[in-house]
């Protein structure tokens, strides 16, 4: 078994220093210690390049037990730690992200394939997310309740809900632990957190950030391994009272049954299909050369990016022009060349569901305007892909694509377009672009969706709320309801 008790970091880059040489040393965080030997460990690989850069180790059941073990006892003392010494290390960590995000990032990049601009995006707005909840943990206030008699007092207590588990996606790797954690560890509880093995340099920075930092052993807890069943064994036990997870909706679906089973509370964010609307009054070049840049983002692995385009008939031809002018601006390649705009898909698993996806609209009778097709043989690189002429029911329109893929179709009026912009099980996120203030109105009021984006993108800041509805989900992550899912409430009356 091979343990350190200290942050290791990776070493400086230099011209001669491979990938595998300068990525992060992958490990297990249990109890305040990293553990790596002696383990079944899998094969992290560069998505652009199909190099092995990294051996990550899979957790053992004892090690799992051992992580539930130092999450409970910790929980016994940080349950009852003061909000100021929360505050401390949450802004120790925001403070060590910005010093190591040229670092992280690049990480990111080599086992998730985003561009390292995005990916350095990532690490430095996610200090905020960690800044953010470092003041909103000293504000996590009860009430007291005015009483119907003179001699007793009433009151309301917010208590932290115990030992959680969080398991957290490949797409935003960094952004979606910090958001867990910090919220947990922000309201006293304690965590064990699986990461994705395939992308999993971010997480294992992150514990050491917080080890640096001070953070007590125990109170955050890394593992790995099959996700099936670290999942399933970390919800059955007994120890943990809370779960989160960001996720496929099958998937969510799963860990939301065998959590209500258990009697569990959770959070789920899920998969999105988001309706991208607009209107005949909108500024028409402004909305596509936004609605470009931000669908192949990431290329398309965004739960919220926009995935259904609908576009008034009277400038449908005027935005597609644009659309696609912009479209074939967008430069695909290593996530290190600081020419790319976009990175190859993350899993190479990810190509083969693109042609499905491209083969299903030939056959409805849909249009490819640009891209379609594999880019090259080496790396997971999809070319950006606009289509049209497509029905409703087409795969594409039905089912999220999470790829560099825009289907666009052509609305007559707000009822027909809310109609079908409501017409799946999916709620994350939407996007309207207009200049009619009815418009807006009618269009915030009548989109079914968690978040709806107005003429901008907004959403996903440390102080707002991100979460969905209908299948995309329960319960929000960040804003001032960043705390709801990891607090129960606790009513005291006491008569003298």
């Amino acid at each position: 078994m091979t343990k350190t008790a200290a942050p290791e970091r990776t070493p400086a880059l230099n011209s001669a220093t491979s990938a595998a040489e300068s990525y992060e040393k992958l490990a297990l965080y249990i109890d305040g210690e990293f553990i790596a030997g002696d383990r079944k460990t899998q094969d992290v690989r560069n998505p652009a390049t199909g190099e092995v850069v990294g051996k990550l180790p899979h957790a053992t059941r004892a090690d799992l037990d051992r992580a539930l073990a130092a999450a409970q006892r910790a929980f016994g003392s940080w349950k009852h730690s003061s909000p100021m010494e929360r505050s401390r290390i949450l802004r120790k960590v925001a403070e060590l992200s910005r010093q190591n995000a040229a670092q992280i990032a690049r990480n990111i990049t080599l086992d998730m394939g985003k561009t390292l601009a995005e990916a350095s995006g990532e690490v430095t707005s996610c200090a905020e997310h960690c800044d953010w909840h470092a003041e909103e943990c000293r504000r996590i206030y009860g009430r007291v309740i005015p009483p119907r008699l003179p001699n007793v007092r009433q009151m309301v207590l917010r208590e932290p809900v115990g030992v959680c588990a969080a398991f957290t996606p490949w797409n935003f790797p960094y952004n979606q632990a910090i958001r867990k954690i910090g919220a947990a560890i922000g309201a006293g509880c304690t965590m064990i957190i699986k990461g994705p093995e395939d992308a999993p340099s971010a997480v294992v920075a992150i514990a050491r950030m917080f080890h640096e930092a001070g953070l007590p052993p125990g109170v955050l807890n890394v593992v790995w391994g099959v996700p099936s069943e670290i999942s399933e064994y970390l919800i059955k036990s007994p120890i943990v009272r809370k779960i989160s997870f960001t996720g496929s909706v099958p998937v969510g679906k799963q860990l939301a049954s065998l959590a209500g089973l258990h009697m569990k509370r959770a959070t789920m964010e899920l998969g999105g299909h988001s309706p991208a609307i607009v209107f005949d009054d909108a500024d028409v070049e402004r909305a596509a050369k936004l609605l470009a840049a931000f669908k192949f983002r990431n290329a398309g692995q965004v739960c919220v990016s926009p995935t259904r385009f609908y576009v008034q008939q009277k400038i449908y031809d005027r935005f597609m022009a644009a659309f696609l002018e912009n479209t074939r601006k967008v430069k695909v390649g290593s996530g290190l060349d600081p020419d790319s705009s976009m990175g190859p898909l993350a899993h190479e698993r990810r190509v083969p569901a693109m042609e499905q996806f491209i083969e299903d609209a030939k056959q409805r009778g849909g249009r490819i305007e640009t891209g379609g097709e594999r880019i090259g043989s080496v790396g997971n690189f999809f070319a950006p892909t606009v289509m049209t002429n497509l029905p409703d029911d087409s795969l594409v329109m039905t089912s999220e694509p999470f790829g560099p893929l825009a289907p666009c179709s052509p609305f007559k009026d707000l009822d027909e377009v809310l109609r079908r912009a409501n017409s799946l099980p999916y709620g994350l996120s939407s996007y309207v672009f207009t200049t009619s203030t009815k418009n807006a109105l009618a269009a915030q009021n009548g989109i079914e969706a968690g978040m709806v984006n107005i003429n901008h993108f907004g959403q996903a800041l440390a102080e707002t709320p991100f979460g969905g509805v209908k299948d995309s989900g329960i319960g929000s992550e960040g804003g001032i309801e960043t705390f709801d899912g990891y607090l129960t409430t606790k009513f005291v009356t006491q008569m003298d």
